[in-house]
């Protein structure tokens, strides 16, 4: 019995085959409810990001390899990735105190593509959120997540890992200047917003208070930030190829299984030559890449950010050295729970079998009679385990 998981991430997935894994709600949803109708697995979690999908299992058998089976036909299939070559070589699997460092690295962003990160947080919590709502979880994957974002909240707090972090959505901006020299006067298109990337490029932007920004929104959907709404130009979703032909730099976020800009339509879209920047954050991708091809045009992708995210990850090892000591006590924490979790059967049976002949000869033979008991039942180098134990 224990937690399992299945991992497939920018750790040794290219962006590729990331995008067959990235699911929507409503599919997350129905591999959590198709995990946990098999006898050998009573709770289950799916977390998918633009750089992992990972499923996590409470699995009641120690049959680890019937686990991870069920687990790898379940992912592929919601994928279509059944026959897909060699795709068994980007998959990950972590059981027993691994699956448990795995979570609680990835939660405090130092598993993530930028060390320190800490969108991963908020989506590691809305992962269980999803599970606990639709009754895939219970008191083991409770804890684990309760106690991974936890963990990863005093790493926040008490170590610079993530004020020393540097996001996909802002390498975003951070490659666009590189580009073109500065965003000063240029016109920026943002695709997606309203989510949680988009958003978080738009704050940045209108922090800079350079570019001219204008933003998407499908169906006249209100954005407001805590820059107001008066320091951005919202256009509708469907105009946006309108407007392409004015813009220096565009960025997309959204979480379409379409791409949000084609090459074709681009192509006839940008009448006037000059250099222009298209930044996709999304996966599967928004932006189709044969767009590199057209001239004076820059495409970056969620790929591209690896080389920029390791120099800054270098700048960070000391701050990740002091996170690492404290997900360490939590992470033996959550093991000790685990493993009395797991024996409050046996301590039940025990309390029983004390109290009853507590009952009969009294408690300093109760005493006496367990302690034989163990005696009885055990090694010498349990025996010698319990004592030492005893003494603390």
């Amino acid at each position: 019995m224990g937690i399992q998981i299945i991992s497939i991430s920018h750790k040794v997935a290219p962006l590729h085959v990331r995008e067959m894994f990235a699911f929507t709600k409503e599919q997350q949803e129905d591999m959590m409810r198709r995990m946990t109708e098999y006898l050998e697995v009573s709770e289950c979690v799916v977390l998918s990001t633009c750089n992992r999908t990972e499923m996590y299992v409470y699995a009641e058998t120690d049959r680890e390899s019937v686990v991870f089976n069920l687990m790898e036909d379940v992912l592929l299939e919601c994928a279509g990735a059944q026959e897909e070559e060699d795709i068994g070589n980007y998959l990950l699997f972590f059981h027993g105190k691994k699956a448990i460092h795995h979570l609680f690295q990835v939660a405090a962003g130092l598993d993530s593509m930028v060390i320190g990160e800490d969108q991963i947080l908020g989506q590691v919590k809305t992962a269980h959120q999803q599970a606990r709502a639709i009754g895939t979880t219970g008191v083991y994957l409770n804890t684990f997540f309760r106690m991974a974002v936890t963990s990863a909240k005093k790493v926040k707090t008490e170590t610079d890992l993530s004020r020393t972090s540097v996001s996909t959505a802002t390498l975003a901006v951070k490659v666009a200047e590189e580009e073109l020299g500065s965003l000063k006067d240029k016109k920026v298109m943002i695709i997606g917003a309203t989510g949680k990337i988009g958003g978080i490029v738009l704050m940045n932007l209108l922090s800079l208070d350079e570019a001219e920004v204008y933003v998407t929104t499908r169906s006249n959907k209100v954005i407001s930030t805590k820059h107001g709404q008066s320091n951005f130009i919202t256009i509708e979703y469907e105009d946006r190829y309108d407007y392409l032909d004015a813009m220096d730099v565009v960025i997309s976020a959204t979480s379409s299984p379409h791409y949000t800009l084609t090459s074709n339509r681009l192509r006839k879209a940008m009448k006037q030559e000059k250099p222009r920047v298209f930044v996709d954050l999304a996966v599967p991708m928004d932006i189709e890449a044969k767009i590199k091809n057209i001239p004076e045009t820059a495409y970056y992708n969620i790929d591209d950010f690896t080389r920029i995210a390791r120099e800054n990850n270098q700048k960070k090892l000391e701050e990740a050295q002091a996170a690492t000591g404290i997900l360490d006590e939590y992470e033996l924490q959550f093991e000790q729970w685990m493993v009395f979790q797991k024996s409050l059967p046996v301590m039940a049976n025990v309390r029983d079998n004390f109290m009853k002949v507590t009952e009969h000869k009294g408690v300093e033979k109760a005493f006496d009679h367990f302690f034989y008991w163990v005696r009885e039942n055990n090694t010498p180098e349990d025996l010698a385990v319990f004592f030492r134990c005893l003494k603390h």
